[in-house]
């Protein structure tokens, strides 16, 4: 299957149970494809959960899901190591982190100490657990990651060097009246619903490694997209500005556009349509600035020479 059908076919699959919520659905099989991982920030009840679990059950591959907790623990995530009471031998039981696609909802709801043993994990596709040795992680390895707001009660802000690791960040607002009505119908016809199984594993890894060969980036498009970036590091309202890691992010999300919408190269369009989703969580704004991280990035693509 070509990777704009494969695209098409996803897409189907969920939309029988969302209704709108392409543009984030896009995104989130864009990760996919870019081999990155997707953070999902909105209130509780937009069917952030729900749109990931869509997602995965069109998909022919192991999935997971962690539930954030105040009481989470790295083993709950990891694994762990024990002794063997009958062989006295080192034995490990790995966690559900071993999997292609884990789910780690209400991430900002878990405490410092166990979200911080994520940053070996998102980065380096590996994990170490005390008394054993590192273990890499199955490929493909995505994560998607819910969060709330931190103005809802019980959460906590996770840090940049955690957020960082994600590849977007997409900001999932309430629907429209026309949507909640569409989603109420879907809804109601939910329990005779069957979701088909369109891509596995193979597919999957095809799309990363041709998006990553066989799409290509314009001169011009590298030039927009460090100069984005650039622009970022220089504005009077931000305090922290994107790192290289943010243009590496745009190239990779670029491309794998691309290649699900079936062309060759790399646009600007596609550039200006991830711009907050890969900025956004990765520039800190002045809190006297009177300017939201949003209205900063809009700014720039809208003064910003092609």
């Amino acid at each position: 299957m070509d990777p704009k059908s494969a695209w098409e076919g996803v897409l189907g699959e969920v939309k029988k149970h969302i209704s709108g919520k392409s543009d984030v659905i896009e995104l989130m099989f864009i990760a996919l494809v870019a081999n990155g991982h997707i953070l999902l920030e909105g209130m509780p009840g937009v069917a952030k959960t729900t749109m990931t679990k869509a997602l995965c059950d069109a998909i022919d591959a192991q999935f997971s899901r962690i539930q954030g907790t105040p009481d989470l623990e790295p083993k709950d995530i990891m694994g762990y190591s024990y002794i063997d009471e009958e062989t006295h031998k080192l034995m490990v039981r790995n966690g559900p982190i071993f999997t292609n696609i884990l789910l780690i909802d209400e991430l900002n709801r878990a405490p410092m100490k166990t979200t911080a043993g994520l940053l070996e994990v998102l980065e380096e596709r590996q994990v170490t657990i005390p008394g054993a040795e590192t273990q890499k992680l199955k490929e493909p390895f995505v994560a998607f990651a819910t969060q709330n707001p931190i103005s809802v009660d019980g959460t906590i802000q996770l840090p940049k060097v955690l957020t960082d690791r994600f590849l977007m960040k997409v900001l999932v607002s309430y629907p429209s009246m026309e949507e909640e009505q569409a989603m109420l119908r879907l809804k109601e016809k939910e329990s005779k619903v069957v979701t088909k199984k369109v891509i596995g594993l193979n597919d999957i890894l095809n799309m990363q490694r041709m998006a990553s060969e066989d799409v290509e980036m314009p001169d011009n498009v590298v030039s927009y997209i460090t100069r984005i970036v650039a622009a970022t590091r220089t504005d009077m309202h931000v305090v922290l500005g994107g790192s290289p890691r943010a243009e590496i992010s745009f190239m990779k999300a670029g491309k794998a556009k691309a290649l699900i919408e079936g062309r060759k190269e790399v646009s600007i369009e596609d550039i200006k349509f991830l711009a907050r989703p890969v900025l956004s969580h990765r520039i800190v704004v002045r809190s006297t600035g009177g300017v939201g991280v949003n209205g900063i990035i809009d700014g720039i693509i809208a003064t910003l020479k092609e």
